[in-house]
């Protein structure tokens, strides 16, 4: 490593947060700029560890340890070719990834891990500072065609691989603009979409050709689909989202979150309000948060994604509630190190302010004469372990019950599995026991010409399994058309059962 003993003299640092008076009243970056200088000190901590599990941590396999050794020489170009080579864009995943990697660094067995995330961030940007990052435009096509259906980063990745193997790509999306998740899910204050659109100038240059507002098995029909290209792969997400069907559902005030988060992305860019991030129709109006109570359900990213943007809007209070009982604040001996650690986590929308609150079940939305959402009725729970099959039961706590004023509820309870009607059901798929797109590794096992990636595929997961998923679909695409493949490839044997599901 450039400097051996640098784990012993530098301590983990990141970037500084704008402070959270200002940035709640603008939906720009949290972060402040970072210092060449700070980069190249955090890299230096990376340690002669001889075994780099963060290899296994990252779904990509990204080759950690290498890039930041040429970080600390500050060879950018390097840096970059390294980082490159197993991430088609890091300068999304150095923004909004959990960084699993962190929690396999040999590092952080007793001392804050190498802060990786920030380091991909650092190489990405400075690579575009450089003009590093340049269209890389294939000497030779193949003749072949490959539709993607679904511009999320599944579907960017697969169409940047599958480019980069001279087939001629068509990514479609439904909606007005390509990015699906990225766009339309991710709030700017975590990843402004510049960023998203720097990058597909340069698929643009490379050759990929967009096409957007096309709802693929309507304004397409399956078998053009199949007709027109030689191979197709579907990206399309894992979109139908888990409701909460108990009395009161129906009044006006009880909303998804993804309709809620991908309203306001629209405002952002200053799009009309009015089709949603599937480029269906709004049916609910404009949804807002100004001078309400919100009740976020749902203790997970999306839940966390609501509590900001609610507290840009303006929300008399935010409160966000989670079934399962609160993680504890340190890694819990169930999950040791490499594994992904269960233990609480305070993401920065949270550091803005909200009341969370564990161990809450929602028993009915309760509402006024005109049909409008006034209040939530919840009750507490009692978490028990059974000492024999370790499995958590519950109950509720008697007495416990109780309604909290609520005028905007969001419902952040993740996703079951793509929407089957329409394109899928068209293609005639066959389905897991989950509901995903069934699939021989990539290859769907109903049609040889049709592959999946991302969330469609494996269920709802992070943007890095997403980009790895597409990745990996374009190589099994290019074995199919070609015989064989040059694509980088990353084998399974990296990827140990603990990160699976992460």
């Amino acid at each position: 490593m450039g400097k051996p003993t640098g784990f012993l003299e530098f301590d983990r640092e990141l970037p500084k947060k704008r402070p959270v008076e200002e940035r709640i009243h603008d939906y720009k970056e949290i972060e402040t700029v970072h210092h060449e200088q700070d980069s190249i000190k955090q890299a230096a901590r990376c340690m002669d560890c001889g075994i780099p599990f963060c290899h296994n941590g990252c779904p990509l396999g990204n080759i950690i340890p290498e890039f930041n050794d040429a970080v600390y020489d500050q060879n950018w170009a390097l840096a970059y070719d390294i980082l490159a080579s197993t991430n088609n864009f890091p300068e999304f995943t150095g923004r909004i990834c959990p960084a699993p990697c962190e929690s396999s660094c040999v590092l952080g067995i007793n001392k804050p891990p190498v802060a990786i995330e920030f380091i991909e961030k650092s190489i990405a940007e400075k690579a575009f500072e450089l003009n590093l990052i340049q269209p890389r435009i294939p000497k030779k096509r193949t003749g072949k065609k490959v539709a993607v259906v679904g511009s999320g980063p599944a579907g960017m990745a697969a169409a940047s691989q599958l480019n980069q193997a001279g087939h001629s790509v068509t990514l479609f999306e439904r909606a007005d603009k390509i990015g699906g998740l990225l766009r339309y899910g991710i709030p700017d204050f975590k990843l402004e979409k510049k960023y998203i659109d720097r990058r597909l100038a340069i698929m643009e240059q490379e050759g990929i050709e967009f096409r957007t507002n096309v709802q693929v098995g309507v304004t397409i029909k399956a078998d053009e689909l199949l007709r027109d290209f030689d191979a197709v792969v579907l990206s399309t997400g894992s979109t139908v989202p888990r409701d909460l069907k108990i009395e009161g559902r129906p009044l006006k005030g009880v909303y998804f979150a993804m309709e809620f988060l991908s309203q306001q992305n629209k405002r952002v860019a200053e799009l009309p309000v009015a089709v949603d991030h599937q480029g269906m129709k709004y049916t609910n109006g404009e949804l807002l948060a100004t001078n309400k109570n919100v009740v976020v359900i749902g203790g997970g990213d999306t839940g966390s994604d609501c509590v900001g943007t609610s507290n840009r809007h303006g929300a008399a209070s935010v409160t966000q509630i989670e079934l399962l009982p609160m993680p504890p604040k340190d890694r819990d001996e169930s999950t040791p190190w490499p594994n992904w650690p269960m233990m609480l986590r305070t993401s920065t929308s949270h550091e803005e302010g909200a009341d969370r609150k564990w161990s809450i079940n929602t028993k009915s939305f309760v509402g006024d004469e005109e049909g409008n959402l006034k209040a939530l009725k919840i009750v507490e729970l009692d978490w028990q372990k059974d000492p024999a099959t370790g499995r958590l039961s519950m109950q509720e706590v008697a007495g416990s019950e109780r309604e909290i004023p609520c005028e905007l509820a969001l419902l952040a309870a993740g996703f079951l599995h793509p929407q089957q009607e329409g394109l899928l059901n068209s293609l005639e798929l066959e389905y897991d026991e989950r509901g995903n797109i069934k699939t021989n590794k990539y290859q769907s096992v109903s049609n040889e010409k049709v592959f999946a990636a991302g969330d469609c595929r494996r269920g709802q997961s992070l943007v890095v399994w997403a980009i790895s998923e597409g990745r990996e679909a374009a190589r099994a695409v290019d074995e199919y058309l070609m015989g064989e493949s040059l694509l980088e490839a990353k084998s399974v044997s990296m990827l140990t059962p603990q990160f699976a599901k992460v």
